[in-house]
């Protein structure tokens, strides 16, 4: 499937929609700042430092029913998708003389098809009874791969994934990117492990249920849901880990387009590239070739059949959560309850707000921006990403370990080291999308077309820098290898990250070390591996890397010894990315906070009985604050490249002097990391 924002925006046609569902059904939610009354004094920071500052916050927020985990990250998306529902009522009860093409008349249009549950009760399968057509009447391979390619294009996935970004080895350029995939669980794992034996079980009778909403009989049913476990168990067993999955030179194979071609002869790629507008490629860049030789042997094997069998699943996957509530009900059930052990589904106006922020997202960002995100919150930002990356540029000239043949390079990476904050210069235009107010899936399908398009047009040509890969409204934010730089939308940029009404000390904890986070991740065991211009280039010396190497094994070790479910431990080599950058973002974080401070002694308090460090890794601590169901837990720790909550609440801590002096940490206690086993890197 190619990468991509899935979900779209919508048009409008007169259609009556009931007041209350377009209507806010609650307050949002209180602000989940940084609080004193979260913590649990009765624990010893010594002991148990994630139950000392988050304890009384754990026993006191359960996870909702409609959520799998609830955590300070979650407290606050709740929050701001209750903010977005405004804009989103607001804009489905425009005016009807608003422009087409407006953000406000695409989003609200987009809204109301989402909120017309009785149209899409009418509707039953129509809006997908043309694909079925399709695939019903595939009679050739190269039938089946141009099929495959338009539901490419419209976020129907199958057998592998397409993508078109930045050439990872000149990201100046635009290319054709090919990776494994077409499974329906989140892993590989989910097939070939007895842990998951259960789960696996309980996918197959979902399949029979999907496939009888189709209108197979019984037999039929079960026959066909067999056929696609065997067609994803084969992917599944030709799929690289997560782990291996995480070495981007591994995942980096450039090939002639007539070299690819005459080594997967059975994958069709004239045919699919052709329905891309993409006749003559120059070459793809392929992440797992043995993948694709499995794949082509199945292609070869395999009846075609079986393949508009498991295409029939696909299609229908994709579309349940836009199709009658009896569909949607079924794919909850097992995505939702199954995989993750959530009660019950968000409601309706929240899920379609997601699928918004998904497939029109800078329609609504524009639309939040202009709402929610003060200038004096932009300008706060950049002064604390410009005290951070100081700290880091100091410790880039006086790491011990490395050479200074290595160090001068490190230091001309992060000469042209850059961040964007809150949202993009110019906002993405969508209004050559067909939004209707009637025709949800639809608008679904024409935004992911848009989104395809837009991207495929783009192989060969110059990389456009101004682009984000996240929505302002989002509650998140990344570092991109390829451009070097770091980026924080607005939506993170709230309490409990980013509070104006708060001391230095919290801010430093809490969005401070998010960015300083950012800023590791380009030095981290992936992030290392791109240098100055964004491009895979190996710019270290061995003796250099050896000694990354070594003192990143330390990091391993560490997190391999955490458990969070009974006999399931963290796995360190997936998560030490993350965990490296949580480590780099706390050291860095706190001496910037430590340089503030003795710039102005006046700032250095003591509010609420408790020091500026000492509510530094607090409030650390407590943007970490998660609870959880354990099937999501179980999924997390199998596909999820970060570490449990509680874990990144402290593990960062223990390779952290000024954390043993803050709180008087003694040898031997809980909390206590012998000093040679931390790990000392940035």
């Amino acid at each position: 499937m190619i990468k991509q924002t899935v979900y779209s925006l919508v048009p409008l046609l007169a259609l009556a929609i009931s007041s209350k569902a377009l209507a806010a059904d609650d307050a949002p939610p209180k602000i989940p700042a940084f609080s004193i009354a979260y913590m649990d004094r009765s624990v010893s920071p010594a002991t148990n430092f994630y139950e000392y500052a988050d304890g009384a916050w754990l026993k006191n927020n359960p996870v909702p029913a409609d959520k799998s985990r609830w955590a300070a990250f979650t407290e606050l998306a709740e929050r701001n998708w209750y903010l977005i529902h405004e804009i989103l009522i607001n804009a489905a009860n425009h005016d009807s003389s608003l422009s087409s093409g407006s953000p406000t008349r695409e989003v609200g249009d987009f809204f109301a098809s989402a909120m017309d549950t009785n149209r899409i009760e009418k509707l039953g399968l129509k809006p997908i009874a043309k694909d079925l057509k399709r695939i019903n009447q595939i009679k050739t391979t190269k039938d089946l791969f141009a099929v495959l390619s338009d539901f490419h294009q419209r976020g129907v996935g199958g057998l592998f994934n397409s993508d078109f970004g930045p050439d990872a080895k000149n990201s100046s350029i635009y290319a054709i990117g090919l990776e494994q995939g077409g499974l329906s669980l989140p892993d590989r794992d989910y097939y070939l492990k007895d842990t998951f034996a259960d789960k696996l079980g309980q996918f197959r009778q979902h399949l029979q249920n999907m496939f009888a909403f189709l209108g197979d009989q019984p037999a039929e049913a079960t026959a066909h849901a067999a056929t696609v476990m065997e067609l994803e168990t084969a992917l599944a067993k030709a799929c690289r880990s997560r782990v291996e999955l995480r070495d981007p030179n591994k995942n980096y194979n450039k090939f002639t387009h007539a070299d690819w071609e005459s080594k997967t002869p059975e994958l069709l790629w004239n045919v699919y590239f052709k329905e891309m507008s993409l006749a003559h490629p120059s070459y793809e860049i392929v992440g797992q070739p043995e993948f694709f030789a499995a794949l082509d042997k199945l292609i070869r094997e395999k009846p075609l059949a079986d393949w508009q069998v498991y295409l029939r699943w696909h299609l229908l996957h994709a579309s349940a959560p836009f199709l009658t509530r009896a569909i949607e009900q079924e794919n909850f059930n097992f995505y939702g309850k199954v995989l993750s052990g959530q009660p019950e589904q968000e409601p309706r106006w929240k899920r379609s707000a997601h699928v918004i922020d998904g497939s029109i997202g800078e329609a609504l960002g524009q639309l939040y921006v202009e709402k929610y995100f003060p200038p004096a919150a932009k300008e706060r930002m950049n002064e604390l990403v410009e005290n951070l990356k100081a700290v880091f540029h100091d410790r880039l000239e006086k790491v011990p370990w490395m050479s200074e043949a290595t160090r001068q390079k490190a230091l001309t990476k992060f000469a042209r080291f850059t961040q964007k904050i809150g949202y993009p210069d110019k906002f993405r235009d969508y209004s050559s999308i067909v939004i209707k107010r009637d025709d949800y899936l639809g608008n679904v399908r024409r935004a992911a077309a848009f989104e395809a398009k837009r991207e495929i047009a783009r192989v060969g040509k110059p990389v456009d820098k101004t682009e984000w890969g996240m929505t302002p409204e989002t509650v998140n934010a990344y570092f991109n290898p390829l451009q070097n730089e770091i980026v924080f939308p607005a939506g993170i940029l709230q309490p409990p990250f980013f509070d104006m009404t708060k001391d230095d000390a919290v801010n430093y904890g809490g969005i401070g070390v998010v960015i300083g986070h950012e800023i590791t991740h380009g030095y981290d065991d992936e992030g290392r591996k791109f240098d100055a211009d964004g491009n895979l280039n190996d710019w270290w010396t061995d003796a250099d890397a050896k000694a990354f190497d070594e003192r990143a094994q330390l990091v391993v070790d560490e997190y391999n010894q955490f458990e969070p479910l009974p006999g399931q431990h963290v796995n360190g080599k997936l998560t030490l990315g993350e965990n490296l950058a949580d480590i780099g973002g706390v050291h860095i974080a706190y001496e910037a906070l430590e340089r503030v401070l003795a710039k102005d002694p006046a700032k250095r308090k003591t509010i609420d009985g408790l020091t500026p460090e000492q509510r530094f890794f607090i409030s650390f601590a407590q943007i970490w604050r998660t609870n959880i169901r354990e099937a999501e837990a179980q999924r997390l720790l199998t596909v999820d490249p970060h570490s449990p909550g509680q874990f990144r609440s402290f593990g960062p801590l223990l390779n952290t002097q000024a954390f043993y002096d803050t709180f008087h940490i003694p040898p031997g206690s809980p909390m206590w990391l012998p000093p040679e086993e931390r790990a000392h890197i940035w």
